[in-house]
């Protein structure tokens, strides 16, 4: 057993970097620093080396060993060193040994546990992170032996025997660190970057998602900085106008024409009714119609299909059958309203009979972006700019969206080669996509002035076929207005409602739907 009157242990330091606790100054005297005397040499499984004796004393009672534990720095030798052991006593790890009493007098005994090659050993945690077990492969020899000799008067005396109860052969290999169940796994990115770490590929950032060619981060910052630059555009073209019209000479142009022009004689004023229907109705197929041309073009794996029920008919998309469906509508409506046009005389409305349109629609223009905007009855008479639209949307780009929406479509006979050598089909796809971009951009203008110069009468005139000559006559009447919220639900429920779950039911009257 330990003897703890005369030798003190000394452990670890108090603090990073300090002496070894308690410190060597204050070890009672007669005290040896880091020994421990054991009665009994095979108590201990470290070596042991046998001080001389006192005469008359048992070796194995008074054998002083000092126990040298893990070195203080990464590669060092076991502490303590060798040099700070006290003299006569040797540095050991372990205690073997047997009683004396069968040695010669004045004899040394010395049994010691050593490693030669051959058996297994047990290699624990590493010292490093992400090192390998300790202690290292070629540390250590494999095989575990005791070797005993004697020592008198300069004879020495060894033997050595494999360590008992040791099966070198069948032993159990304890050479690699115990096994443990993992309980965190690498994901998909860390299981790619390993991928492309042992193919030897760079790892590199994921390539952004795109929408077209930029970004989502960079259309929002295209949005801002063209939004800002269309402002400061805005502003300096106001402010240009407004110095423009400053001049005498334009205020002239202004007096002379003020943006709109007399109607001939015989002009009807007022909307009748069924201008009112044809209004809602056809912002009701334009609407539809954008959206399932739109849906066409970007769709990439169509839901489901449509084929006709004649003879050798072509399949198609059922978003494209839709799509000329609703033109065939919009076709029908639009004769209807051009036939009711000239019937009425409301054609005189929208179609230029004078020269005076270009500059009054001129003048207009320049006090609409004056912010000085003229003032104006539509059930009277529209101005010239607004006469100027009408017409080109009537007349001009929807006879240009129907017929190059015939080319494209099933309906074209695809065996008359003259026809459609003198007709390609890129021209007619060419021409369809600006024509439709046309209309939204002729919808949003309309909508915005129809609200900025008097949304309650403008409504009423659309939507309620109510008006007078005195511009403020039905400025409080919200007719028109509940007439406009009601088409807005109507239109947004065929817009959540043209999907293939509603129309292939339709679609199945005129046809065959199918998956592919």
């Amino acid at each position: 057993m330990a003897t703890f009157g005369t030798q003190l242990r000394r452990g670890l330091p108090r603090r990073s970097g300090g002496d070894l606790w308690p410190p060597a100054g204050s070890a009672p005297a007669g005290a040896v620093p880091e020994v421990i005397v054991s009665e009994t040499a095979d108590a201990l499984p470290a070596t042991v080396h046998d001080a001389a004796a006192p005469a008359g004393a048992s070796a194995a009672a008074t054998t002083l060993m000092v126990r040298r534990g893990l070195p203080r720095v990464p590669g060092g030798e076991p502490w303590p060193p060798a040099a700070a052991i006290p003299s006569g006593v040797a540095p050991v790890a372990d205690v073997a040994g047997a009683a004396a009493a069968d040695q010669p007098q004045g004899a040394v005994v010395e049994r010691v546990t050593v490693a030669t090659a051959g058996s297994a050993l047990r290699r624990g945690l590493p010292r490093v992170a992400g090192g390998e077990p300790w202690p290292p492969a070629g540390f250590a020899p494999d095989v575990i032996v005791e070797q005993e000799s004697a020592v008198d008067a300069g004879v020495v005396v060894s033997e050595a025997s494999t360590a008992p109860g040791l099966d070198v052969s069948t032993g159990p290999d304890v050479s690699t660190p115990l096994p443990f169940v993992r309980t965190v796994r690498p994901g998909p990115a860390a299981r790619a970057y390993a991928a492309r770490r042992r193919a030897g590929v760079k790892a590199t950032a994921p390539e952004p998602v795109r929408i077209g060619p930029f970004t989502k981060l960079q259309w929002a910052g295209a949005v801002i900085v063209g939004g800002g630059g269309l402002l400061v555009a805005a502003a300096m073209a106001v402010l240009a106008v407004r110095w423009l019209l400053s001049l005498e000479p334009m205020q002239d142009f202004i007096t002379t024409y003020p943006g709109e022009y007399h109607l001939p004689e015989g002009a009807p004023v007022g909307f009748p009714a069924w201008l009112g229907w044809q209004h809602f109705f056809n912002v009701f197929l334009m609407v539809l119609i954008i959206r399932s041309g739109l849906t066409s073009r970007l769709e990439k794996r169509p839901g489901a299909f449509w084929t006709s029920k004649r003879p050798n008919a072509k399949k198609i998309t059922l978003n494209l059958w839709f799509h000329q469906s609703l033109d065939v509508l919009w076709l029908t409506n639009g004769v209807i309203f051009v036939v009711l046009l000239f019937v009425s005389g409301q054609w005189m409305r929208i179609v230029p009979t004078s020269w005076e349109v270009f500059p009054n629609m001129v003048s207009t223009a320049l006090q609409y972006v004056s912010l000085d905007w003229p003032t104006e009855n539509g059930w009277v008479n529209y101005n010239a700019l607004q006469q100027i639209a009408y017409f080109t949307t009537v007349f001009i780009a929807a006879p240009l969206a129907a017929i190059t929406g015939v080319r494209m479509s099933g309906i074209w006979p695809k065996e008359a080669k003259a026809l459609n050598n003198a007709y390609p089909i890129e021209w007619a796809r060419a021409v369809h996509f600006p024509v439709m971009l046309y209309f939204v951009a002729f919808i949003a203008v309309h909508v915005f002035l129809v609200f900025a110069t008097g949304a309650l009468r403008n409504l009423n005139h659309m939507y309620a076929a109510q008006g007078s000559v005195d511009p403020n006559a039905y400025a409080g009447n919200w007719v028109g207005f509940w007439f406009f919220v009601a088409s807005l639900v109507v239109i947004a429920a065929a817009w959540v409602a043209a999907r293939p779950l509603v129309l292939a039911p339709i679609a199945k009257l005129f046809g065959s739907v199918s998956a592919r």
